[in-house]
């Protein structure tokens, strides 16, 4: 009886409390004075432990007079020491440092194209000719003439290594000679001018220009793509330098073609851009299968963070208080009907991962965490595990 007394006694105590409260703010808000509304403020914050502790006192003597209790039912998770990589994710596009478009080296009509749109060419080989205007004629001719100049050459120098005639004669036919040969070179050079070589192995992408067309300096010929040789290149915010570096491990998705690639960070700028505080990071590729295409839209996601022994639990069960400290519940005491007492833990969390977040402190390896049903108990109230 004396208990029940208590009780009655609490509750009256606390419901002619709340309406004096309720009073005494309307009171205080009617008069306009922020300074004494703060000040209210803070003195209900204040009343906030002590009504937790009065309502808390109540549970235990209702749980003490209640012959037939009924427990909050919770689930919980036992908190497990795992291995923790944290990704940071990002947008970029594929590039490829061998994507180039050919032109002319010299104007003319283009005579030959030799390649097809789809073929796959090696470096070095021709895939088209310029009409040379004569040039080969030209160096048909200057080979003659170096070619006699060579002759004359050495037999003057036979004579004069055997002391006969003039050293003056000996050397004009060395300069007519090496004269003759420049001329050649120079020719050599102007007729490569009118062959279109690849610079590199590729796929002829696109033949711009047909076979009969006049062509200039500026005239687009054909298009060679390297498939081989992908990149991502995307920026990273300055806050993570320290942290993102070459050789990290990294994952790129590709949405249109719904394909993830593991690959790693292959080049890390030197240069902040203050623009937008940021360096620029290339990922690396693999195309062996050769789908992925330039300019194809990706998500990149570069490990920054990794972590032994990290504890996660999912974030939907993390509250946070009036001070802003983040908290969850954890059970001790379990008996053989599975009843414990919720205990409130105040933890610091790190980084986060989709639905999963990492707890630095508050939780320990082994620790039973309440998930289901952890809003709705109190700290110190008993709880019914049933999972």
């Amino acid at each position: 009886m004396k208990k029940l007394l208590t009780i009655v006694s609490i509750s009256i105590l606390i419901i002619s409390c709340g309406q004096d409260t309720s009073k005494s703010i309307d009171k205080v808000i009617e008069k306009g004075n922020l300074t004494e509304i703060r000040a209210k403020r803070q003195e209900i914050v204040d009343k906030q432990q002590e009504i937790a502790d009065q309502l808390n006192t109540l549970d235990k003597a209702i749980a003490s007079l209640d012959t037939v209790q009924k427990l909050p039912l919770v689930t919980t998770i036992t908190a497990k020491d795992t291995l923790f990589n944290h990704y940071l994710e990002l947008q970029g596009n594929v590039e490829t440092k061998k994507n180039i478009v050919l032109y002319p080296e010299t104007p003319g009509t283009l005579t030959r194209v030799y390649v097809k749109e789809g073929q796959r060419v090696t470096k070095g080989q021709i895939l088209a000719r310029i009409d040379d205007g004569g040039i080969s004629q030209q160096l048909s001719q200057a080979e003659v003439e170096a070619q006699l100049a060579k002759t004359t050459y050495e037999r003057q120098k036979k004579l004069w290594e055997q002391k006969i005639g003039s050293e003056i004669k000996y050397l004009q036919e060395k300069a007519g000679y090496e004269a003759k040969q420049k001329a050649v070179d120079q020719i050599k050079r102007q007729l490569a001018k009118t062959t279109v070589n690849a610079p590199f192995s590729g796929i002829v992408d696109n033949v711009m220009a047909e076979q009969g067309s006049v062509v200039g300096n500026q005239t687009e010929l054909i298009r060679i793509v390297n498939l081989d040789d992908m990149y991502i290149e995307t920026e990273v915010p300055e806050s993570y330098i320290a942290t993102i570096t070459v050789g990290k491990k990294a994952q790129v998705y590709f949405p249109v073609l719904g394909k993830t690639i593991d690959t790693k960070v292959r080049q890390v700028g030197n240069y902040i851009n203050p623009n937008n505080r940021s360096f620029t990071v290339e990922v690396a590729v693999p195309n062996k299968e050769g789908i992925i295409k330039p300019n194809l839209t990706a998500k990149v996601k570069i490990n920054d963070y990794t972590s032994e022994k990290a504890i996660l639990i999912p974030q939907s069960i993390i509250s946070e208080n009036s001070e802003g400290d983040q908290y969850t519940y954890v059970t001790s005491g379990k008996d053989a009907k599975n009843v414990a007492e919720a205990k409130r833990v105040i933890v610091q969390t790190g980084k986060t991962q989709g639905d999963l977040i990492e707890i630095l402190n508050g939780i320990n390896n082994g620790d039973d965490i309440i998930s289901e049903g952890a809003r709705s108990v109190r700290d110190g109230q008993k709880v019914e595990i049933i999972n």
